[in-house]
């Protein structure tokens, strides 16, 4: 079957594409330390310090985001040729099958299914299908979580059909999982996943129309269940029915902060916050966390996942975050932009009065601002890159992945085309603070320096370096030619009051 043409996707919803698999992600890697262990306190810290019961690198993604690769692949490859993911799910089941044998996890039902389904041959979809039916007749239960863990590309690939999309999400947990709580899980999901990207409101009960009758009145009680207890109620979450509870349960009961820069607190924070409750309440802490970051991604976007996380987050099969983030909005958007985005090795900004522009930032030498075409010229002291402007998958060149920080930023007064503006200039000015704390020399640019780059820099010597904002916004402007902050970023920066410095910055003065 092919799909009908994409709904448009804005400014916002573009960010919210770009946010779902990246923030999947994220909450894999912070959960994966933690897997299996006891609830932890309410004020307990949690990070992506790697180890847990597998011996996780930290910030590495575990089974949960690397089964969800093969769909992206599929996804793409649907995409590309014009035609629908199912039909090519025999390449899902091979990638699978190849991937299993390295893993450092992989769930019992799943390698069951896949074990079996190589007996007799080739592995193919309705190989793996039928193994994974064997063993539920035999055991009586497929219901774990290890479907819905995976289930998050299939919501970009079909945003633009929603009974579509609970087909293939049902077809795709029937491949390791045909337990029909399984099923609906995914349904559900899926569903809740596309409805967020599209609108940016959190809604689980938007699937339920999927559903036959009984089971949305089942399914319906048990949403319910989850808004009534909180996420540690749920403590056999490696069950799907209470991953999803418990994943539902931790967003819904995490406050959304409000607004108030001068005590760095920002509604986007929801996302980080749910995430760190979703862990502390123990168990299955990687898969959960995974299951919610997908959808905490499509409410917030890409831009409420803290810079510190997307900086870090990596795993099977070679990827970043970035590359997740990337991908998974070139199939949302089902082609890329006129310049190629996301997935060009160059964006081509001939035109846009990029002339190599470089400049110290006043307040701290080790900062420097640019235009995009300084990318083409690095100075030899640069060691990390901080893009406010859209880039190509290999531009900057010779900077670790770790130390290339592309921010969701867009030049433009209207509000709704940056819902958390105040969230990324904060969380911005941080990451070049922690840059600079760890000896770097950072290039902050856009495509011109004239409105995102003195703005950020302003907002970073207002937050780090004690400097007055509207005298740091005053001294930049003068040094870079033509900078001229629109007024949604001036406003911005109007709400930061100076900070006392404690410390020294990297050599900054």
């Amino acid at each position: 079957m092919t799909h009908d043409p994409a709904p448009h996707l804005d400014a916002a919803a573009s960010d919210r594409a770009a946010g779902v698999l990246l923030a999947q992600a994220c909450g894999d890697a912070l959960g994966a330390p933690y897997e299996f262990g006891q609830p932890l306190p309410g004020d307990a810290p949690v990070s992506m310090k790697g180890g847990g019961p597998f011996g996780w690198a930290p910030a590495e993604w575990t089974d949960d985001t690397s089964m969800s690769i093969p769909l992206l692949d599929a996804a793409e490859r649907a995409r590309r040729e014009g035609n629908d993911l199912l039909e090519h799910l025999d390449a899902v089941a091979v990638a699978w099958h190849a991937w299993a044998q390295d893993a450092n996890d992989v769930g019992n039902q799943t390698r069951a299914a896949l074990t079996a389904a190589a007996r007799p041959g080739p592995v193919t979809a309705d190989a793996l299908t039928a193994a994974a039916r064997d063993r539920h007749d035999r055991v009586g239960r497929s219901g774990g979580n290890g479907s819905l863990m995976r289930t998050a590309p299939l919501a970009l690939a079909y945003l633009d059909d929603e009974a579509s999309l609970g087909v293939a999400a049902r077809r795709v947990s029937d491949l390791t999982h045909p337990d029909p709580d399984a099923g609906d899980a995914c349904v559900l999901w899926c569903a809740a996943i596309r409805h967020a990207v599209l609108t940016g409101t959190l809604n689980p009960s938007i699937g339920l129309r999927l559903l036959p009758a009984d089971r949305s009145a089942l399914w319906h009680a048990r949403l319910l269940e989850a808004e009534t207890h909180p996420p540690t109620h749920f403590d056999h979450n490696g069950w799907v029915v209470h991953a999803l509870q418990a994943a539902w349960s931790a967003i819904h009961h995490t406050p959304v902060p409000g607004l108030d820069p001068a005590h760095d607190s920002y509604p986007a924070q929801h996302l980080l916050h749910a995430l760190e409750t979703v862990v502390r309440a123990g168990g299955d802490t990687d898969t959960v966390a995974a299951i919610a970051g997908a959808l905490l991604g499509a409410t917030w976007g890409a831009s409420a996942v803290p810079a510190e996380w997307r900086r870090r987050v990596h795993g099977w099969p070679g990827l970043t975050g970035t590359n997740l983030a990337n991908r998974g909005l070139a199939v949302a958007q089902r082609t890329a932009d006129g310049a190629g985005w996301p997935l060009t090795a160059r964006v081509d900004y001939t035109g846009y009065g990029a002339v190599g522009r470089l400049v110290e930032h006043p307040h701290d030498p080790g900062v420097l601002l640019g235009d995009v075409a300084v990318l083409d010229r690095l100075p030899a002291a640069v060691d990390a890159v901080v893009s406010l402007c859209r880039v190509g998958t290999h531009q900057p060149v010779g900077i670790a992945s770790s130390d290339r920080v592309p921010v969701w930023l867009i030049d433009t007064s209207d509000p709704a085309a940056n819902p958390n503006l105040d969230f990324v200039l904060a969380d911005t000015a941080e990451t070049i603070h922690s840059l600079r704390r760890e000896g770097r020399t950072v290039l902050l640019h856009c495509v011109a320096a004239q409105s995102r780059t003195p703005t950020v820099a302003a907002v970073y010597a207002a937050r780090h370096l004690g400097i007055d904002p509207a005298l740091a916004l005053d001294q930049i402007t003068a040094a870079l030619p033509n900078a001229h902050p629109n007024a949604a970023f001036r406003a911005a920066l109007s709400s930061l009051p100076a900070r006392s410095v404690t410390h020294d910055v990297g050599g900054a003065r």
